[in-house]
């Protein structure tokens, strides 16, 4: 995804287009950005530290903030050589930096990169760790510790969603196969792989490579509390000019022989990719039904002079469908993906890509699935658009967040961004929407909702059902305050105070006068919300 973005005006002028219309969403060489069912057991109780609540000072005035968004953001890993320069106790302590702030600024879910290369950030049997983490691949941390086991931890510490991030297709970034460990499996099955331009990559043509990556994702779901996982733009590689990809050995013995002709090349290439997204799917289907599988594709699918019934885009740049080989319209209205984050990078007005026009599109083409809008901070803040395209997201019908890459633009506040997100668009918490179409069920209501005085004020303490294994118990809580005598409205956003997954939640005495009523409620893996049955009266 996070990679380079090549526009064409034709195929053949693709190179020559990004460079005059500047469409790249960010280098590779830089930043490159480039997840249903039901399991009955019996619940148990936790009892962890409680949080701490200071009541806000007066409600300020702007445009109506949603209770339900998706509000991510992308952490990437690929040529972030800062990370092999750290101990990992200097790696915890930024990450955990990074956390607080994002979490700040409003951000709920954390988008990271476990597999940039078919590599790992995290103890792998299949995969070596990788060169981004440790400064050689396969060399593991030392002292050892697992990178994806301590952010799922610290992100669930600040119920933050933590999204496994794959690259599934990608070996090799940059430096040819100099890179590899010897455990790396290309090593052992170089047949496996394709050379194309400064990338080596799985040829997505051959059946084994695809029951590879679906053993990869099964053995990170297994024994990891992961979220969603999460595939960027890259599925077949992006086109280089004047060179053609070269599967003719896959395609003559798995293409032809399953009967494809030879001018179905195209048409195959997109078979291999749907059947990944497919097993995939299935996968998390066996194995944790309740994690979500989401996919960020390039911000277009198809121009409208591509299709002959003018179903694509107003647009004129290179597309998922005949470019990259990614049917993602297929995914969604098939129900292979969870959430589709399309990257719509540019600015309002683009010439050849507006990103009004791109925004309409997919909001016309969300076949009632979850529909996030992947958000470029630096080039929106650089023209001064963050308004608008906030607006046009929180007013258009099938979108219900956004997703701002990178997470670092953020981190460094790029044009003010973080401070209008915390003051304006995200000042009051929002939960993550609901996958009502993976479950429907609501948790059970809290239960023993009590009250009483600490130093510092009071202790909201309550049990509930919580079995990790069981996705329609409790998984995380939402405290409401509502004005006494004002109506007790758990649909505003402006009286969610806060959301935790521990059961207790503290509130700070301010030496008020005026009486609150605190309820809480209950939220599952699949973010279905319970009802409050029990309110209790604080004057703060």
């Amino acid at each position: 995804m996070k990679g380079f973005r090549f526009f064409q005006v034709s195929f053949v002028l693709s190179l020559l287009a990004a460079v005059l219309v500047g469409v790249s969403s960010c280098t590779s060489q830089q930043e490159p950005r480039p997840k249903p069912g039901h399991h009955p057991q019996q619940g148990m109780q936790l009892k962890p530290k409680p949080k701490t609540h200071i009541p806000a000072g007066p409600r300020t005035a702007g445009i109506q903030i949603p209770k339900r968004e998706f509000r991510g953001a992308w952490i990437q890993t690929v040529f972030q050589d800062e990370y092999a320069r750290m101990t990992p106790q200097e790696m915890q302590r930024d990450f955990i930096r990074k956390l607080d702030f994002l979490k700040k600024c409003g951000i709920n879910a954390i988008i990271f990169q476990v597999r940039p290369e078919a590599d790992a950030w995290y103890a792998s049997k299949y995969e070596p760790w990788s060169r981004f983490l440790t400064g050689k691949q396969g060399k593991a941390p030392s002292p050892m510790w697992d990178p994806m086991d301590f952010m799922i931890r610290e992100c669930h510490k600040r119920n933050m969603e933590f999204h496994a991030w794959l690259n599934p297709y990608r070996a090799s970034a940059s430096g040819g196969e100099s890179i590899f460990a010897p455990n790396h499996i290309y090593r052992k099955e170089p047949w496996r792989f394709i050379k194309y331009g400064d990338l080596i990559v799985f040829d997505p043509g051959i059946p084994d490579n695809r029951k590879f990556i679906c053993r990869v994702i099964k053995d990170i779901v297994s024994r990891y509390d992961v979220d969603a996982i999460h595939f960027d733009d890259y599925f077949y590689p992006y086109p280089v000019k004047g060179a053609p990809f070269p599967d003719d050995a896959s395609f003559q013995k798995y293409g032809l022989k399953a009967g494809w002709k030879e001018n179905q090349r195209n048409d195959w290439r997109r078979d291999n990719v749907n059947r990944l997204i497919y097993e995939i799917k299935q996968t998390l289907m066996e194995t944790k039904p309740w994690v979500r599988f989401g996919i960020s594709p390039f911000g277009i699918y198809r121009n409208k002079a591509s299709t002959p019934d003018g179903s694509g885009s107003n647009t004129n740049g290179l597309q998922n469908y005949d470019d990259l080989y990614a049917d993602v319209i297929k995914w969604v209205k098939s129900g292979w993906i969870d959430y589709c984050m399309p990257q719509v990078y540019w600015e309002i007005g683009h010439k050849l890509a507006d990103y009004t026009t791109l925004v309409h599109w997919w909001d016309r083409n969300a076949y009632d699935q979850h529909l996030y809008i992947g958000q470029n901070v630096k080039r929106t803040m650089d023209m001064k658009e963050l308004q608008e395209k906030m607006e046009m997201t929180r007013t258009l019908k099938h979108i219900s967040g956004n997703c701002f890459w990178p997470a670092n633009e953020i981190l460094h506040n790029t044009g003010g961004i973080a401070d209008q997100l915390r003051t304006n668009y995200h000042r009051y918490p929002s939960l993550i929407p609901a996958y009502t179409k993976m479950n429907q069920e609501p948790p059970a209501e809290i239960r023993n909702l009590t009250l009483r005085k600490t130093q510092v004020g009071y202790l909201l303490d309550w049990s509930a059902n919580m079995n990790p294994r069981n996705p329609n118990d409790a998984a995380y809580f939402v405290i409401y305050r509502v004005p006494e005598g004002a109506p007790l409205d758990i649909t505003d956003a402006r009286n969610i105070v806060g959301t935790t997954r521990d059961t207790s939640f503290e509130i700070i005495y301010r030496n008020g006068t005026r009486n609150y009523m605190y309820g809480v409620t209950a939220v599952n893996r699949y973010h279905n919300e319970s009802l409050i049955k029990q309110w209790r009266k604080v004057k703060i």
